[in-house]
């Protein structure tokens, strides 16, 4: 998954040393998350801070500001980005800022203002967000579950009649399944068979019959992507990996989550 880059300033003429703290503080919370964090340190000026991140090529410039001059200074580092081309980077500020500030800096051009009792966790969750598709967006399309009551007895029709090649069947002891692959184009489609009637699959069976059981999606550090689903308040059957097929770690998605196409997240070691 993409490092996400964040460039942390403070942006007014207060530099006393809880400001210096709260810097450090959310320096180490981000990179706790996974992120590279750049600081300008204090009484940095607005052309300062948009210079420092074009240089640093940063994802998201985050300032903070305690002194009341944020009104002044939010938008001119916003305008100063402008002026560099590089109004694609986004400004989300935070700090001692009253509540009726916020429409007026985001009207301005800050993306998210944050007020003073926000986590870092719901920070870091947002900048996640915010980054958005090309962080957040999987791989490819890993397989296609098809719930079966027989592998034995549908596997004449995907091998003899469409001709797709069998890569393997096993066992999948956490989901109490039997799965056969079958390799097409770049995925590949996944038969599921019961082993016993406490299979998720026996139970979909009895409800719905044979058919189209799931959707899964490859995936980079699900661990992380899991976390950040879990602070976005995202339902899901998984909140951390188990084992699947394939020597791969997985995780579901509720099917409230996502229109009621079960969603299945899939990470391979490396070489896989």
């Amino acid at each position: 998954m993409k490092q996400i880059r964040v460039l942390l300033a403070k942006a007014g003429s207060d530099g006393n040393n809880q400001h210096a703290l709260g810097i450090a503080q959310l320096c180490m919370a981000f990179r706790d998350h996974g992120m590279e964090v750049i600081s300008t340190g204090l009484r940095q000026s607005p052309e300062q801070i948009a210079q420092a991140a074009v240089q640093e090529d940063v994802d998201v410039v985050g300032l903070s500001s305690l002194s009341g001059e944020h009104r002044l200074l939010f938008p001119e580092v916003v305008e100063a980005l402008r002026a560099r081309n590089a109004v694609e980077i986004p400004v989300i500020g935070g700090g001692i800022i009253p509540a009726e500030d916020i429409s007026y800096l985001e009207e301005k051009g800050t993306k998210k203002v944050f007020t003073s009792d926000a986590t870092t966790d719901a920070l870091a969750a947002y900048i996640k967000r915010l980054i958005g598709p090309e962080y957040m967006a999987p791989k490819k399309i890993a397989h296609i579950g098809i719930a079966v009551r027989s592998i034995n007895k549908s596997l004449p029709f995907y091998h003899d009649v469409l001709g797709l090649t069998v890569e393997k069947i096993e066992d999948v002891d956490t989901e109490q399944v039997k799965v056969a692959f079958l390799k097409i184009g770049e995925t590949r489609l996944e038969l599921l068979e019961p082993l016993d009637e406490q299979s998720s699959i026996h139970r979909f069976l009895d409800k719905k019959g044979e058919g189209l059981h799931h959707l899964a999606f490859e995936v980079d550090d699900l661990d992380e992507r899991l976390s950040v689903y879990r602070l976005q308040g995202i339902r899901l059957l998984n909140k951390t990996p188990v084992a699947g097929a394939d020597n791969s770690r997985i995780a579901f998605f509720h099917p409230d989550a996502s229109g009621r196409v079960l969603i299945e997240l899939c990470q391979h070691e490396e070489g896989e």
